[in-house]
């Protein structure tokens, strides 16, 4: 089975520790054929002020050291992360155009500008009704963003209920967000995009059925895994029970990208195949 890790961050992304080339190290010993780094690119820092510091340079060092030494063990593709583009349309444009940019994850992980942009995680989520107040505005920030083109891949659409339910013992569902969850899924699969399967290091793939069930009623195929991983530990964490359990699911196929393009990898045999876009 082909397994590629889409999501993970080195020492370039604020919260995260590790070079690049300890990531690929344990990517190769977790087994995996590709890994993408996808290091933070957030327009909003974690209290809600704006920040439009990010720089390729240092990112393109991590890969330069790490392709020197594994290029011929491993794929290592340039991606970003890329966090409340919707709020500095005009500064992603001119990311995204950086010269051998393979990937851009779409992510919401704040609040936007009018409510107050505090990251998801300094949230104290104290009953089910600060959760919905939450995922009203997290889901309103999401329609927003698949309105752009600066992204490939929608990321970790359950992302908030990490903090709600596992941290903060709460019992928030997505159910209640169908019908704005179908339209956005629909704009993402009528735009040649895809949805990320994200495991947050292994401890959330049995929480992706609902939502993977529904992406796939809405005609949705595109996938990309990713563990989430902050240090070279957790890479890979998660990504063969998330490609056995979309394989569950009816799912034929994961992708990966190079130059922002899609090639759909077969999850029955391994083998590849492009996608039209």
């Amino acid at each position: 089975m082909f397994l590629a890790d889409y999501h993970t961050h080195s020492l370039c992304s604020f919260d995260g520790s590790a070079p690049l080339t300890e990531l690929a190290q344990a990517a190769l010993e977790a087994g995996l054929s590709e890994l993408c780094l996808t290091d933070h690119c957030d327009l909003l820092n974690t209290q809600g002020k704006p920040d439009l510091s990010f720089r390729w340079e240092p990112v393109e060092k991590q890969l330069s050291q790490a392709r020197a030494l594994y290029s011929d063990k491993l794929a290592i593709r340039t991606g970003v992360e890329l966090g409340g583009a919707w709020e500095f349309p005009d500064f992603c444009r001119e990311l995204v155009s950086h010269p051998g940019l393979d990937f851009v994850l779409g992510s919401v992980h704040n609040l936007s500008l009018a409510d107050g942009g505090i990251d998801f995680y300094y949230v104290n989520y104290r009953s089910n009704e600060d959760c919905y107040y939450v995922l009203d505005r997290y889901f309103d920030c999401m329609e927003c963003l698949v309105g752009m083109d600066c992204w490939d891949v929608l990321a970790h659409v359950i992302y908030p209920l990490r903090y709600m339910n596992r941290r903060d013992s709460q019992q928030a569902s997505l159910e209640r967000y169908e019908p704005q969850l179908r339209r956005i899924f629909r704009r993402v699969i009528d735009s040649g995009r895809g949805l990320e399967v994200n495991t947050c290091r292994g401890e959330t793939i049995r929480d992706w059925r609902w939502t993977l069930e529904l992406y796939r009623d809405c005609g949705g195929e595109l996938l990309t895994l990713g563990s989430d991983a902050h240090l070279s530990r957790d890479v890979g964490k998660g990504i063969r029970e998330a490609a056995e359990l979309v394989k569950e699911l009816g799912f034929r196929s994961v992708a990966r990208y190079i130059g922002r393009k899609p090639e759909l990898v077969s999850l029955a045999e391994g083998t590849k195949g492009q996608i039209k876009i």
